[in-house]
């Protein structure tokens, strides 16, 4: 008899633990405050980039082999539910300004070659292939782990498979308590589940950064994206070009988008002259889910039995998803614990 399985929250944390569950046989039933891909994924930048290679640790190799896996793993969603993810590994290119920046670009190529597994490596080159502007002379910092994912898509994909595999997403279903009795509970509720943690556990665990991004149309569907100054510039499969993002610590309205935004677009045009004459089709702003750790929080509600907790993506949320939808269903299905000791909970 399948095991009956809820996960409060359909963002992409939440709806990879879901498909997880449910790929495996569980019956899932996943509830939804708003609609599925609100919140902190509802954005526009969708960049599957790898933490820097130098440094390993726990969480590097989680979204490492998170990373590694994601082409096969989304092929799959689509596959299921019949909804493209828009996923496609188009690599990443970071221009170098000058020779302090080509040292240390050098050293995560090493470091690259230590810690990644072949294919997948860095290089530094004068030639950075197909980028969506002309590119500049000079030298790049190239790795071809990098991949790209439309977050609204990705999500609409993960919920039509958990609904091909026979669970249901209910939405609109307002917030839910973590009083109510019964289990196995998911929580995966982002910044506001970050809050009632908190608040439950009388200690802080975490708290929301917000996140202003924008969409541009601009053709270059099979381009990498760019990484300069701690700017993305993604190119996507429909025929736009994400730019983000921000990170606030401080802010009245975390959806409102405002100034920081526009600097945030006048700055990608001047590293991507090709955008200068492409108008924003899209601005959002959202508040992402931060634990202290920096790492995603994983494990038992504390004091809660048959309650989990999946949340703190931050900007890595899609890029772990495969890993943390994995590490959730070995531990609610069959009690394995693998999670990484910085990503444990309590």
């Amino acid at each position: 008899m399948a095991r009956h399985i809820m996960v409060v929250g359909a963002g992409v944390v939440g709806l990879a633990c879901a498909w997880e569950l449910a790929r495996r046989g569980a019956a899932v039933r996943v509830i939804e405050a708003a609609r599925v891909g609100a919140g902190s994924s509802s954005g526009t930048v969708g960049a599957l980039a790898p933490h820097a290679p130098e440094n390993w640790n726990a969480k590097k190799q989680v979204q490492l082999d998170a990373l590694v896996a994601a082409e096969g793993w989304w092929a799959g969603v689509r596959a299921a539910g019949g909804v493209d993810p828009g996923y496609a590994r188009t690599g990443r290119v970071q221009p170098l300004g000058d020779d302090a920046q080509v040292a240390a670009a050098r050293m995560r190529v090493e470091a690259a070659a230590r810690n990644w597994p072949a294919p997948f490596a860095m290089a530094v080159t004068d030639d950075p292939g197909a980028l969506p502007c002309p590119a500049p002379k000079g030298l790049y910092l190239h790795d071809s782990l990098a991949a790209r994912i439309a977050p609204r898509a990705a999500c609409a994909a993960l919920a039509a498979a958990i609904r091909a595999a026979g669970g249901s997403v209910e939405e609109d279903a307002g917030p839910q308590s973590p009083d109510a009795p019964g289990g196995p509970v998911i929580w995966a509720t982002g910044a506001p589940g970050l809050a009632d943690l908190s608040r439950d556990l009388g200690r802080a665990v975490g708290n929301g950064v917000k996140g202003q991004a924008a969409l541009v149309p601009l053709a270059a569907p099979g381009a990498a994206q760019v990484f300069a100054g701690g700017l993305h510039i993604v190119p996507h499969g429909d025929g736009t070009v994400a730019i983000g993002s921000t990170s606030e610590r401080d802010f009245a309205d975390g959806c409102a988008t405002d100034a920081q935004l526009d600097a945030l677009v006048a700055r990608a045009r001047d590293i991507c002259p090709a955008l200068a004459d492409a108008p924003v089709i899209d601005r959002w702003a959202g508040v992402r889910p931060r634990a202290q750790s920096r790492a995603p929080l994983l494990g038992g509600w504390p004091g809660r039995p048959g309650h989990f907790v999946a949340n703190g993506g931050f900007k890595i949320g899609f890029g772990m998803a495969p890993a943390i939808g994995a590490i959730m269903a070995d531990l609610v299905l069959t009690g394995e614990d693998r999670i990484p000791d910085g990503f444990r909970l309590g």
